[in-house]
């Protein structure tokens, strides 16, 4: 299955508008017109909550996480995406310690 693309509006919580690329999940047609961005924040927060509880456990000197995502549409939500292959989709994490 080949999955595609659309350009979707996305609504910030200050009512702000911006158009997004979002990839279909699925096989139902896109029926909205916006979504809240909160859909996405929401799941990244709690991804970004998650690494930081395990960085806390392991108490490296040093760490630095970066992370991309893709946006998806799936049942009509915006779902964060960390796809393997993708540019954008990834995680990574860098933990230090000294001598």
């Amino acid at each position: 299955m080949e999955l595609q693309s659309k350009i979707i509006t996305v609504e910030l919580n200050d009512g702000t508008s911006i158009r997004v690329e979002a990839t279909l999940i699925g096989d139902r047609k896109l029926t909205f017109q916006t979504r809240p961005f909160s859909e996405a924040t929401g799941a990244i927060e709690s991804l970004t909550k998650e690494i930081a509880d395990i960085v806390q456990k392991v108490k490296p000197d040093k760490a630095s996480v970066r992370f991309g995502i893709d946006l998806g549409i799936e049942s009509g939500k915006l779902t964060p995406l960390l796809v393997k292959d993708a540019s954008t989709a990834n995680i990574e994490i860098t933990l230090e310690w000294g001598n």
